[in-house]
């Protein structure tokens, strides 16, 4: 029995993913989703599908997560619309050096190698920060209109801010930055965007908050709002080069759907600092998986492959049921403290 062209057992495999994934992405307002493009890969999917696929998902399920957060006044439009405009440019970017390094055979290795290196590098920092428990930077779901404390400015922040180079640009949360950084960092993630195949949520979140001085939760929300169109955007420039497979995207935003609204929902019962470890280990479980596929490659090894795919999935699955225990035990303690005596 095939289903949008795929057996039912890959169908069901995707929609399993798209869950998982979706889970992630409701509870972070980021992450996850840039799991979907190395999977691909492992999957045998040529760099160009599994690119446009992964940004194709990014799209859909970044929608769903917008609207929530908007809801919640968490959404900068001018900032967001500053983003869209370096993003554009960077996504046209990545996307040819896609392209051009397809035609020397060379886009699966160095894209694996940057997922490597990028994803091992994210994931050491987040969980080197949970361990060391700073309990700093968390996303404050509920915050409808934060304002910046001078003490919770990122060092780095501070000293950018510093350089008044004009036209300067007044964002929500009384910051006020230079509209060249905006772009730079506009710039930048989109071209890795284009060129890794994510939405680019896992970087530019936390350069909006350590770069940029942006409060966190107005971040998330500001974020999720690009996403939407450098998603968009990414996924229609490459349909146009047949890079987007209908097949795999419909099964992945099917679960995504489900999972977004249970992660959303564990946003107001869970404390995020609490699983920040189990987090930072999904990335680098992302990059360890990428490495594994590459020494297949290179050697030859077939078993490596699946080992490959297992990580990934299961780095997925420990994190997004991390998300869920956490939020059936915050339930059971709520309805024991509530209980009478």
């Amino acid at each position: 029995m095939e289903i949008l062209g795929l057996g039912l057992w890959m169908v069901l495999l995707f929609v399993g993913f798209g869950l998982l994934i979706g889970v992630l992405f409701g509870f972070f307002g980021m992450g996850g989703s840039f799991l979907v493009t190395p999977a691909l890969l492992v999957m045998g999917y040529p760099t160009r599908v599994a690119v446009g696929s992964g940004l194709a998902f990014v799209f859909g399920t970044s929608v769903i997560a917008t609207l929530k957060h908007r809801d919640m006044g968490q959404v900068d439009y001018k900032l967001g619309v500053l983003m869209i405009a370096g993003t554009t440019a960077g996504i046209e970017a990545g996307k040819e050096i896609v392209i051009h390094l397809e035609s020397l055979g060379l886009a699966g290795s160095i894209i694996s190698v940057t997922y490597v290196f990028l994803l091992g590098g994210i994931g050491a920092f987040v969980t080197y920060e949970a361990v060391r428990g700073d309990g700093g930077g968390g996303v404050d779901h509920d915050q409808a209109d934060a304002e910046v404390d001078a003490d919770d400015i990122p060092e780095i922040a501070k000293k950018i801010q510093s350089y008044r180079v004009p036209p300067m640009m007044s964002l929500r949360g009384g910051v006020s930055v230079s509209l060249w950084l905006i772009l730079a960092v506009a710039f930048v993630t989109g071209l890795l965007s284009g060129f890794l195949g994510v939405g680019g949520g896992f970087i530019r979140m936390p350069a909006l908050f350590y770069l940029i001085g942006v409060p966190v939760p107005i971040a998330v929300g500001t974020d999720l709002f690009e996403i939407v169109f450098s998603g968009g955007l990414g996924s229609f420039l490459y349909a146009m080069d047949g890079g987007v497979d209908i097949s795999i995207v419909v099964p992945l935003l099917a679960g995504s759907a489900f999972g977004a609204r249970i992660g959303s929902a564990a946003t107001s019962i869970v404390d995020e600092d609490d699983i920040k470890v189990y987090f930072g280990l999904m990335l680098l479980g992302g990059a360890l998986a990428v490495a594994v596929r590459e020494i297949g490659t290179v050697t030859g090894i077939d078993a490596l492959n699946t080992v490959s795919l297992v990580l990934i999935l299961g780095s997925a699955l420990v994190v997004s049921g991390a998300v869920v225990y956490s939020s059936v035990t915050a339930l059971r303690e709520e309805s024991q403290s509530s209980a009478p005596a």
